[in-house]
């Protein structure tokens, strides 16, 4: 059998889990489920997936496309580079893939394929520039131009999570600059992600880290709570307007644990116009509509519309 556009699989892979959703002609969901990622052995990774794809065979007695959404980046040498699958990294993990199943594999970041969904009848539907924006456990995103994804050199496009956080930001605060997994300091992500939240409000004075615990505080007035807020915001503020002075986007749409949060994506578009200069203002704000089924949406129409090029 020889891989056909009717049914559309799509993984996205995480530090923890790896789920798979099998998806009809007209990008349905029919079926999805999870297995744990195993982060220490390739060959046991390249098993996991290929036992997945073929479960997935057998359920809908035909072979579908394959995308693959994962942490990280494929660098222009086809090798992954990912800080939470340690064992892939290095790897050629499209070609290892490739010559398992027999079949074309197209495999992304994670983030630029959350743009991809929300890009294609999400939030983004029918505007020509949208960018997908993660704020969760890291901050990465995509940006999509008449619902492709942009793709670039490194394809290093769209990581706003790895740009330097505002200096102006940093002194007002009086923080240092810290560490980030990347390798690099200094990242807004390290501020603006779920865990640099966290730590935000351990700075200004917590005795708790936990995000949850933050928004019960926020929605008390607790002082400390708000006091990290105002500043987390501008973070975020200065972080999304890079976005807006880079790609000009019509739409950032944002996903992830925090985008959950009221009262981000309510102060957002203000945060945004306060890093811009007059006469520039922010695009529209919008949360996902695909939620997190959009990471293996995402990949799905990635593995669909690498069929429909070859």
């Amino acid at each position: 059998m020889s891989a056909i556009n009717n049914i559309a699989y799509g993984l996205d892979i995480g530090g923890t889990k790896i789920e798979i959703g099998l998806f009809d002609h007209e990008m349905k969901m029919i079926d999805s489920w999870r297995v744990p990622t195993p982060t220490e052995n390739y060959h046991e990774f390249l098993y996991t997936i290929t036992t997945l794809i073929n479960e997935a065979d057998k359920r809908t007695g035909q072979q579908g496309s394959i995308g693959i959404g994962m942490p990280g980046i494929i660098d222009k040498n086809k090798r992954v580079k990912s800080a939470n699958i340690r064992c892939a990294t290095g790897k050629l993990i499209v070609e290892d893939l490739d010559n398992i199943l027999g079949r074309n594999v197209a495999v992304a970041n994670d983030c630029r394929l959350f743009a991809l969904s929300e890009s294609n009848q999400g939030a983004g539907r029918n505007l020509p520039i949208v960018y997908g924006a993660i704020i969760g456990t890291g901050a990465g995103g995509g940006l999509c131009i008449d619902g492709e994804l942009y793709k670039s050199t490194n394809n290093t496009a769209g990581e706003y999570g790895h740009l330097p956080a505002s200096g102006a930001l940093l002194n007002k605060y009086n923080i240092k600059p810290r560490q980030c997994g990347c390798g690099l300091i200094g990242c807004s992500e390290t501020y603006i992600a779920g865990p640099g939240l966290g730590w935000l409000y351990q700075h200004f004075g917590s005795d708790s880290n936990s995000t949850t615990q933050f928004v019960t505080d926020l929605r008390d007035n607790n002082p400390i709570a708000i006091k990290t807020f105002d500043c987390y915001m501008e973070f975020l503020g200065s972080a999304f307007s890079t976005l807006v002075l880079s790609y000009d986007p019509d739409m950032i749409v944002v996903g992830g644990g925090l985008s959950k949060i009221d009262e981000i994506i309510e102060g957002l578009p203000a945060a945004i116009n306060k890093h811009l200069f007059t006469g520039i203002e922010s695009p529209i704000i919008s949360r996902a509509v695909f939620g997190d089924s959009s990471g293996v949406r995402g990949a799905a129409i990635l593995g669909k519309n690498h069929e429909f090029e070859k």
